[in-house]
């Protein structure tokens, strides 16, 4: 009779054992889904703060293009006000027709008009040439204005270009950042399903649960015993 209680010790501590054993590993497999979490996470951080460095200089880089911009839009306003005032409003040139009409008038008057005329002659001459080279002055002021107005327009589309690819990068890095965050969040419930399931269908967990209650039963019987009424009868 003492010989079959040290059996059913000896299986119970074995029983025992075993199950630690699985029990164990269970916790192994929940530690390596906390693991595989806790390094989703800090990529997740990591990620956070790399955009938000990109976020900042891209910032930075954005603010000081549009300063840029509006200097250049000043320029170009600037540069299209005065060649309007050149072109429609030639003030400068007017004051030497003046002169000339003034000196028309002067020779109509005169009293004695054969005697002026050489020197009305010099005159027109004289007022001619400086026509001449007010209008190469216009003219080269014109030339220069254009030039400095093209050079600024194509600075101007090609900073403008560039502003419209640091924002499309941004928009295209913004969006497929997303994208990759919400798969890697949609991924995890999946993991944590797979091994619940392998976990209810694996062999070793129901090794666990029967002999869990192998474990009970075995328990309540040798805990059971006999009444001192019994012995007294007997």
């Amino acid at each position: 009779m003492g010989e079959g209680r040290g059996d059913s010790f000896d299986c119970v501590s074995l029983e025992r054992l075993k199950l630690q054993l699985l029990e164990e590993i269970h916790r192994k497999d929940v530690v390596q889904l906390s693991v595989v979490e806790i390094k989703h996470r800090i990529a997740e951080l990591e990620t956070k703060l790399n955009a938000d460095n990109e976020g900042s200089e891209w910032k930075t880089r954005y603010e000081a293009q549009l300063e840029l911009n509006d200097q250049l839009e000043k320029q170009i306003m600037s540069l299209e006000e005065k060649r309007k005032r050149i072109r429609g409003n030639p003030s400068d040139r007017l004051s030497s027709i003046r002169v000339y009409e003034q000196m028309s008038v002067d020779h109509l008057h005169s009293s004695s008009p054969d005697l002026s005329a050489p020197s009305h002659q010099e005159s027109l001459n004289t007022l001619l040439k400086q026509l001449e080279k007010e209008k190469r002055s216009l003219e080269s002021q014109v030339k220069d204005y254009a030039l400095r107005l093209e050079q600024e327009s194509k600075v101007y589309q090609r900073t403008n270009k560039e502003r419209r690819t640091y924002l499309a990068e941004m928009s295209r890095g913004s969006g497929s950042h997303q994208v990759s965050k919400r798969q890697q969040i949609e991924q995890l419930p999946r993991m944590k399903e797979n091994l619940v399931k392998a976990g209810r269908h694996n062999p070793v967990n129901q090794k666990i649960v029967n002999a869990k209650r192998g474990t009970v039963k075995k328990m309540t019987r040798s805990n059971h015993l006999p009444n001192f009424s019994d012995f007294r009868t007997a």
